[in-house]
Order: structure tokens, then C-alpha cells, then sequence
């Protein structure tokens, strides 16, 4: 299915800037009034359907939760395959798991030991890429099961905390802020 844009759209006008959540001195980034509207959700689907064609994936990993909002539905307009990569406990069966370090702690990413078939090219989806600590998780993960990741996507991207730095796949970003 192709989806032509009559006009270029701001996505950004679609983000709403939430101050203090979820703790004072953050500025949330909040995609859900994007999201909301039908327009611009057909849009940004649009545009991430072309780009992320372009790596020809198998399959696509959204990063619990917001990246499942992204992955699930791109995942049946390219017509590949849909996996979840969620924290401990939440998938059933058999998984494979990875402890990653944060600014404040450590946190653990989870995938179903059969989700991937080795050499399965796979793009990874998540909603922001601040600092890159889940999103380089990720990659390493899919890597442990075998899978070829080919590139990964966000719908924000904050420039400023250089988490792109911390990829070695190609990385797309919709909506870029560089504060």
C-alpha cells in the first residue's frame, strides 16, 4: 500500500512538550497527540514505511512499549514479521535475555528464544532515542538470537544526548531535536 502526503506535514507540530514529567527539570516529548490524530499518524507511518522498506527487512523488533506502536502496525503494511523485545517477565515461554547499564542503574530487555530465525534481517523500533542505552541493548540482543539487524528507527531523536552515537546500524529519525 503507497501513501502519497498532498502536503508536506510539520510532525513536529504534532508532539506535545510536557515540562516536569516525569520528574521535574524533564521535558517529556509526548507522541500520543501524534498519534491521536489520523493524519498525521497516516503520515509518519508513511514516511517510516519508506524508508525502512528500503533496508528490506524479515522482520521488525519494537522495544516495550511505545516501539510496539510504531513496529506493529509498519510491520503489516511492509508485510514482514513482528517481535517484541519486553522487560522480565512478560513473555511466555523460553527467552533470551540481556542486562544493560543506564545513567541510574541497570535495566533488562527480554526476547523469545524462538523469535528470530539466524540471519533474519531486522530493523528495531522505538518512540525516542535519548542517550541510546536501550536502543544499543537492543541491537545486542537481536544479535544474540541471530538476527542481521539492518537499521533502526525512532519516531524522536534528542540530538543533543548523542545516542546515535552508541549505534553501529543506520538509524532513522523522524522528528529531530537538538537541545
Amino acid at each position: 500500500m503507497s501513501f502519497k502526503e498532498p502536503q508536506p506535514l510539520n510532525l513536529k507540530d504534532y508532539i506535545s512538550e510536557v515540562p516536569d514529567f516525569p520528574k521535574p527539570g524533564i521535558l517529556f516529548y509526548d507522541i500520543s497527540t501524534l498519534i491521536r490524530s489520523a493524519e498525521a499518524w497516516q503520515v509518519a507511518t508513511g514516511r517510516l514505511a519508506r524508508i525502512i522498506s528500503a533496508w528490506q527487512p524479515d522482520l521488525l523488533a519494537g522495544i516495550e512499549s511505545r516501539g510496539f506502536l510504531t513496529a506493529a502496525p509498519l510491520a503489516q503494511r511492509l508485510g514482514c514479521g513482528f517481535t517484541m523485545l519486553r522487560k522480565p517477565g512478560k513473555l511466555p515461554g523460553k527467552t533470551i535475555s540481556l542486562k544493560y547499564g543506564l545513567e541510574y542503574g541497570e535495566d533488562e530487555l527480554h526476547i523469545q528464544a524462538d523469535a528470530i530465525k539466524p540471519g533474519q534481517r531486522v530493523v528495531v523500533l522505538d518512540d525516542l532515542l535519548a542517550t541510546g542505552g536501550t536502543l544499543a541493548a537492543s541491537i545486542d540482543l537481536l544479535r544474540k538470537v541471530g538476527a542481521e539487524v539492518v537499521g533502526a528507527s525512532v519516531l524522536i531523536e534528542l540530538a543533543g544526548l548523542k545516542g546515535r552515537d552508541k549505534l553501529d546500524v543506520p538509524l532513522n529519525a523522524l522528528i529531530t531535536y537538538e537541545d
